[in-house]
């Protein structure tokens, strides 16, 4: 068994107690309670990756959650769902419902598994409650006609503490009202930022670090870990300096640079 995989299994967490672990990307394990989530595993081999994932699909057996925020490769990585479907049989697949209507990413036989929400819908899945919130990437994009959100975030509560996971998000107007009806204890945010030759060249942005750590100080959360900085030479930024500007403009803020494969407390 997977080192990581199997450590994060042996975890017992009193109430208020959690975990998570940074993958690679946007790719998180977190564990609140004794319920087990993967948000967006990226996982399938890619040319331009510039690290592999410290775990394989095949080597995910306790999974009870996993999370797709949106339908990009690096997020919801089609190829491995049903992989992760098999190997974690107990798991549920959650997805923007306007993904599962467009087109499912799971074979016809784990369908049943999928669980689509859109923004401000909720699912409980063992001790988790899983809320959606809208993720602006670069836009808030809206269809009209089916009322759907293709960008989620999503809040996780268990255990007596509260996760964010803001997808690939940049800032849009509403966003501190919607998320300020939590408190949050964990806030896992993009910093990679956007720009016209990204864009130009279909690699669609997301929030810069100055404006990942001025949202972290509307918050407050308890944690501000930055992700979504280095797996594409053509998409990098440099946590660090997210961290500095935190230290320097909100010193009462805890951040931390998650290294992959390292499990962490909270």
């Amino acid at each position: 068994m997977n080192k990581i995989v199997k450590d994060f299994s042996n975890l017992r967490l009193k109430q208020g107690e959690g975990a998570f672990c940074r993958l690679c990307q946007h790719s998180f394990i977190l564990k609140l309670g004794a319920t087990v989530i993967y948000v967006d595993p990226f996982l399938s081999v890619h040319p331009a990756r510039l690290y592999s994932s410290p775990v394989s699909a095949e080597e995910i057996t306790n999974a009870d959650v996993v999370c797709g925020t949106h339908d990009h490769g690096d997020h919801i990585d089609r190829p491995v769902w049903p992989i992760l479907a098999k190997a974690s049989p107990r798991a549920k697949f959650v997805l923007p419902q306007a993904v599962l209507e467009s087109s499912p990413p799971l074979n016809g036989a784990s369908a049943r598994r999928l669980v689509g929400l859109n923004a401000g819908q909720s699912v409980t899945i063992g001790e988790v409650k899983i809320t959606a919130v809208p993720a602006a990437h670069e836009l808030l994009d809206y269809d009209s006609k089916t009322s759907l959100y293709p960008y989620l975030g999503y809040i996780f509560e268990g255990n007596g503490l509260t996760v964010y996971h803001s997808g690939d998000c940049c800032r849009y107007e509403e966003q501190v009202i919607i998320l300020s009806q939590w408190k949050l204890d964990l806030a896992l945010l993009p910093i990679n930022g956007r720009d016209a030759w990204r864009l130009t060249h279909d690699c669609i942005g997301c929030m810069t670090y100055q404006e990942a750590a001025d949202l972290a100080g509307l918050l407050k959360p308890r944690l501000t870990v930055p992700a979504h900085y280095d797996m594409f030479a053509n998409n990098q930024a440099d946590p660090w300096l997210f961290t500095e500007y935190m230290h320097v403009k909100y010193p009462r803020l805890a951040t931390q640079v998650a290294k992959p494969g390292e499990i962490y407390r909270m």
